[in-house]
């Protein structure tokens, strides 16, 4: 049996760029551990036990009342009681880890270039697209960049960067979680909406209430910032693509007339999900692949212990995605691999293993089955169907991955187990068409067991 995956599978378009509207993932951005501030007084957020979402939650702590103190010789009036939602949470969670410099994400010397001159121009865009593969920074940078931006004693440092003091009151509090003008935006906010009927839905998509809830109405609201910041504001929606149409569409409103100060990134692994009239209003940030040293320093950085086969494999299937190797690695796909390898090995030799697409599909359940598992022990709504659609998508990236594996040995010298490019642009093809059928909620055995069968033949001839 498959190891129940500490977390999700990352939210990605798929291998061939067809967007998934998978169970709640976070991305594990790619990044060099910071060093701490010495003198820093602020509490780090709690840690927790791994959960599907978020990775970690704390409770923010409410503001300190503002009431004015009751005169002398008057009694003080009674509170007004409201009421109780014994289903809804009763704090929002923390959405992100603590922001780390921008200089020590590693492997988007582009990206960051463009956040640095544009800062340095004192022309920061009221909206911004951070679009690139999954897992590999886009969400870490934003959350330096919005660091920056919010705090007022952020100033170039010798280097001519500009970053913030990192003992300063602002970094402080997002450290701690606790900037009121700091909102993240995701599907999970869903389980904390005010209307009863959004907290039932699957986690699936970013609706219009939740928009509308956590990014509009707080824009409006009157700032907390302190004077000098280059941004009152900062919002960040994660995994735009799921913004549902109607959620979009409330989004453009406010890039057509947004609050003063406020500045919003759209971090999306799948930038054709937005709709262009979104995209033409935004400045676009492209993020890449890491290459093969900066994915070597981050995983020195992240302490990761990961055996020497499993690691060689896990920087294959990654492809420069510090995020993706991690989620493989927490979601047992490895294990996977080693269960399949000598039926695919079959397979690509031509020869139809009549176990492949039944083991292919227990994997995908079991995986499931244990997501949503722990999804009920920590309370919250996740989406059977979603889950089998994330794990079947991971299981089409391994096999398309084997295929690609084996067309290398070919080319290298046509090595036992090796395929030519043309059978193997042909199971690729395949690939695609059980991917569209999955699409097309045809039954998940049927759908690997006709890969299956189709993979033997195309090799066979």
């Amino acid at each position: 049996m498959a190891k129940k995956p500490s977390k999700p599978v990352d939210d990605d378009a798929g291998f061939f760029g067809v967007p998934l509207e998978q169970p709640a993932a976070r991305e594990v951005e790619a990044k060099a551990e910071p060093k701490s501030p010495a003198k820093s007084e602020a509490k780090p957020p709690a840690k927790s036990e791994t959960k599907p979402f978020p990775s970690s939650v704390v409770d923010i702590k409410p503001e300190p009342s503002r009431e004015p103190k009751p005169k002398p010789g008057r009694a003080p009036k009674a509170p007004v009681m409201q009421e109780l939602n014994p289903d809804r949470p009763e704090s929002l969670p923390l959405l992100y880890k603590p922001p780390v410099p921008l200089s020590s994400i590693l492997g988007q010397e582009r990206a960051i270039e463009t956040l640095r001159k544009s800062m340095n121009a004192g022309r920061i865009h009221h909206a911004w697209i951070f679009h690139g593969p999954p897992g590999v920074g886009k969400f870490t940078a934003a959350l330096a960049f919005a660091a920056i931006l919010l705090d007022p004693t952020s100033e170039p440092n010798f280097g001519g960067d500009i970053e913030p003091d990192p003992e300063s009151r602002t970094q402080q509090m997002l450290r701690a979680g606790a900037h009121p003008d700091l909102n993240v935006v995701v599907k999970e906010l869903a389980l904390y909406s005010r209307e009863s009927e959004i907290r039932k839905r699957k986690l699936t998509n970013i609706p219009n209430e939740v928009v509308k809830e956590f990014f509009v109405e707080p824009a409006t609201r009157t700032t907390q910032s302190a004077a000098g910041a280059r941004a009152q504001k900062v919002f960040i929606i994660d995994e735009a693509e799921l913004l549902d149409p109607p959620a979009q569409n409330t989004i453009l409103k406010t890039l057509e007339e947004p609050p003063p100060g406020t500045v919003l990134i759209l971090v999306t692994s799948a930038e054709h999900m937005l709709l262009a009239t979104t995209r033409s209003r935004c400045q676009r940030v492209g993020f890449v692949s890491l290459d093969d040293k900066s994915m070597r320093s981050w995983l020195k950085a992240s302490g990761a212990e990961i055996g020497a086969d499993e690691l060689a494999w896990l920087l294959s299937f990654a492809r420069g995605s510090p995020g993706r190797l991690l989620n493989a690695h927490q979601g047992g796909l490895h294990q996977w691999y080693t269960t399949l390898a000598p039926m695919l090995e079959a397979t690509v030799q031509g020869r139809y293993t009549l176990e492949l697409g039944p083991t292919m599909h227990q994997l995908v359940d079991q995986w499931a089955k244990a997501f949503v598992e722990r999804a009920e022990e920590a309370n919250q709504n996740a989406s059977k169907e979603a889950a089998n659609r994330a794990a079947t998508e991971e299981m089409f990236r391994l096999v398309a991955d084997f295929v690609l594996r084996a067309m290398r040995t070919g080319a290298e010298g046509g090595a036992a187990g090796g395929v030519l490019p043309e059978p193997a642009a042909a199971a690729i093809d395949a690939i695609r068409e059980a991917e569209a059928r999955g699409d097309a909620n045809v039954n998940g055995l049927f759908v690997l067991e006709g890969l299956s069968a189709d993979l033997a033949a195309i090799f066979r001839s």
